[in-house]
C-alpha cells in the first residue's frame, strides 16, 4: 500500500466465507478509497481464528465482484515483530501492566456499582511485584494491559459526526503472547499509510480505544466511516444461518456475480453491475445511515445498459 498519498483498506478475518454484509463493507471500502484518490489494499486479519482456505476464497469472491485492489495481500501473522516492538515502546514508556485475571473475573468485576458498563475495572493495575510473583507461581498467564490515561476519546466519523466512546485499560497483548486486536490494526494501519477506515459500525465502540492508542503510539489517526450492517429479517446481524447470504450459495441459485453486484449497490440506492459503473455515480454525502434488512431470497437482475 502506498503511504504516501494515503490509503484504504478490507482487512476480513479468515474465519470463514464472506457474507453478504462482508462484500458491501468492501464494496464501500473500496469506493470511498477510489473516490478519494486513495490506494486500496487488502490485510488478512488472521491473528485469531482461521479457517484453511478461507482467505483464498475472499480474495476470490471479492475479485468475481470485479473489486481490485494495490499491492501484495498482506497478513497480520507476518506483522508480529512490529505489534511487538510498539507493544515494547508503551512498555519503556510506563504505560502497560500485567493482567492475570480471567475473563469470568472480569465479567463479575464489570457487574459491579462502579465504573462503566464494559470497561475493565482496573483490578491488576496497582499490584505489587510481590503480588504479581503470586499469580505467576499460580500458573496464571499474564494479558499485558495498556495503562491508560483517560476513560473516554472522542473521534470524528465520516457519517456519525463527532463520537465519544469509552476508553479503559484494554488489552494490547493476550495471556498467550498474541497481539490483540486494537493494538495490532493501530499498528498495521499506521505501518501501511492508511488513512481511511471504512467498516462495519460494530466496530464503532471499540474506535475511540483505537484513536487513542494511535494518539500514543504518535501516528496519524484516521478518518473513520463505519457504515450500516446487514440484518436479516428478525433485525439481527447477517450470519450464515440466514439462508443464501454467500456468493458461493448465491451462484448455486443460479446467480451471477453481477446480479449479486446489482443487488449490493440497490442496497446503496444504485443501479450499477460492475464497480466502475458505480465508481461514477457515488455519492457519499447519500450513503444510507440505516441498516440494510436483506431476505435472503433478494434479488436485483441486472440492468439492461451496461
Amino acid at each position: 500500500m502506498n503511504g504516501h498519498s494515503g490509503a484504504g483498506r478490507f482487512a476480513p478475518s479468515p474465519s470463514g466465507d464472506l457474507h453478504l454484509g462482508n462484500l458491501r463493507t468492501a464494496l464501500l471500502a473500496w469506493l470511498f478509497a477510489r473516490t478519494t484518490g486513495r490506494a486500496f489494499g487488502i490485510r488478512i486479519e488472521d491473528l485469531d481464528r482461521v479457517r484453511p482456505g478461507a482467505a483464498e476464497r475472499q480474495l476470490s469472491d471479492l475479485a468475481a465482484l470485479g473489486l481490485d485492489w494495490d499491492g501484495p495481500v498482506t497478513r497480520q501473522s507476518e506483522r508480529l515483530a512490529l505489534h511487538h516492538a510498539a507493544v515494547d515502546g508503551l512498555t519503556a514508556a510506563g504505560l502497560t501492566y500485567e493482567c492475570y485475571c480471567t475473563r469470568r473475573e472480569i465479567q463479575q468485576a464489570a457487574q459491579a456499582p462502579h465504573g462503566p458498563m464494559g470497561a475493565y475495572p482496573g483490578t491488576c493495575r496497582e499490584l505489587s511485584a510481590t503480588e504479581r510473583a503470586e499469580r505467576r507461581a499460580q500458573g496464571r498467564p499474564a494479558a499485558l494491559r495498556l495503562r491508560s490515561k483517560t476513560s473516554e476519546f472522542e473521534i470524528v466519523d465520516g457519517l456519525r459526526g463527532h463520537y465519544r466512546g469509552l476508553v479503559d485499560d484494554f488489552v494490547l497483548r493476550r495471556g498467550d503472547g498474541i497481539p490483540a486486536y486494537n493494538l495490532a490494526v493501530v499498528v498495521d494501519d499506521a505501518d501501511q499509510g492508511v488513512d481511511q477506515v471504512v467498516r462495519g459500525d460494530d466496530l464503532l465502540p471499540s474506535t475511540p480505544r483505537q484513536a487513542y492508542l494511535a494518539t500514543l503510539l504518535g501516528v496519524n489517526v484516521p478518518r473513520y466511516v463505519h457504515v450500516p450492517l446487514v440484518l436479516n429479517r428478525d433485525g439481527k446481524r447477517l450470519a450464515k444461518r440466514d439462508g443464501a447470504v454467500t456468493l458461493a450459495d448465491r451462484r448455486a441459485l443460479g446467480e451471477s456475480p453481477q446480479q449479486v453486484f446489482a443487488l449490493l449497490a440497490d442496497s446503496l440506492g444504485y443501479r450499477a453491475n460492475r464497480p466502475h459503473e458505480l465508481l461514477a455515480q457515488f455519492r457519499p454525502a447519500l450513503l444510507p445511515t440505516t441498516p440494510w434488512v436483506l431476505a435472503t431470497n433478494d434479488v436485483v437482475e441486472p440492468s439492461r445498459n451496461p
